[in-house]
């Protein structure tokens, strides 16, 4: 039997993880007996779910909360909570609150719970420890030279997981996901969100801002993708994984322009001209930073399967959240 505790589990990957394990039954090889659902929200609890489902509305950062939560010692721990890139550059304090202090009570608690106590821990890192200059494609030991707050704070969490699974105080894996499109639901404080934006807003009937230039190019991979690193990630034998525990994902490298494109044929020149032009310099600075392609073949000997292509993603959406078309 395997139990599980999501952190982060109320937010749009979380929710798809919690359906997708509450779909399969099982996780490393055996029934899940017990799925954890927590965030700062509470999430909400699958109603088909085979097994026993906890739910709770708690801030991981605050001092102790991480040690009730690992109490039932769960086998894995799917670490998703984080403060987006946006608002942890918008707010330094909550950032690090978050993002730093949050994981390191969390890793603190693991380490220590004793009586060998050694959970597969998943950490959902980014690609934005890497930042420019930087070469094309990005091969797997590029240096980490991240240019934002939220880039920093993934990367000291990438370097505390390797260091408490090289002294055996947990068996970690850290996934450097691509930025996820197409994310349904409301924008968030992203400063990538319009690249989800410019399709989802458009295939909804609504107007997208866009505002970067056409020929931006970005990393990136779908919901289904990213659901499916994760559980594979839990999954994979460490000995495999080897000393070096962070690993960037495979994705799609598409420019804007492409994008744009896909709406086109997929949703026709109607929705292409709800897409607004409106430059901002800040999300412009912030992008132009950002890694573009990577030469991901580390991930993918180990099993980690990228999209298709960007038309798959977006007709992953369009089923996934019944969008007419």
């Amino acid at each position: 039997m395997t139990s599980v505790l999501i952190l982060g589990a109320a937010g749009m990957v979380g929710r798809k993880l919690t359906e997708q394990l509450v779909r399969s039954k099982r996780l490393r090889g055996a029934e899940i007996s017990k799925l954890s659902l927590v965030d700062v929200f509470a999430p909400t609890a699958p109603a088909d779910s085979p097994c026993p489902v906890e739910t709770q509305a708690v801030d991981f950062s605050r001092t102790g909360v991480a040690e009730r939560l690992i109490q039932s010692r769960p086998d894995v721990i799917f670490h998703l909570a984080a403060i987006v890139s946006g608002e942890a550059e918008a707010d330094y304090d909550k950032g690090y609150t978050i993002n730093l202090d949050g994981t390191r009570e969390l890793f603190e608690a693991i380490r220590n719970a004793g009586d060998g106590y050694c959970p597969r821990v998943v950490f959902t890192s980014s690609i934005a420890v890497f930042g420019a200059p930087f070469p094309d494609p990005i091969p797997d030991d590029f240096h980490l030279t991240p240019l934002t707050s939220y880039g920093t704070q993934k990367a000291i969490g990438e370097m505390l997981l390797s260091d408490l699974t090289r002294r055996g105080m947990m068996d970690g894996i850290g996934i450097r996901l691509p930025t996820i499109v197409v994310r349904p639901g409301k924008p968030n404080k992203a400063a990538s969100g319009f690249f989800s934006g410019i399709i989802r807003e458009p295939l909804n009937g609504q107007e997208a801002l866009l505002p970067v230039t056409e020929d931006v190019m970005h990393w990136m991979a779908s919901p289904r993708a990213a659901v499916n690193f994760l559980i594979h990630a839990a999954e994979i034998e460490g000995e495999a994984i080897g000393t070096r525990r962070n690993l960037t994902m495979p994705g799609l490298a598409v420019t804007v322009g492409e994008q744009l494109e896909t709406l086109r044929r997929i949703g026709g020149e109607a929705r292409m001209k709800l897409v607004r032009r409106e430059p901002d310099q800040t999300i412009a600075g912030i992008v132009a930073g950002w890694p573009r392609r990577f030469d991901a073949a580390r991930a993918k000997n180990l099993g980690f399967v990228a999209d298709e292509s960007f038309d798959a993603i977006v007709r992953a959406y369009i089923e996934d959240e019944g969008i007419p078309v």
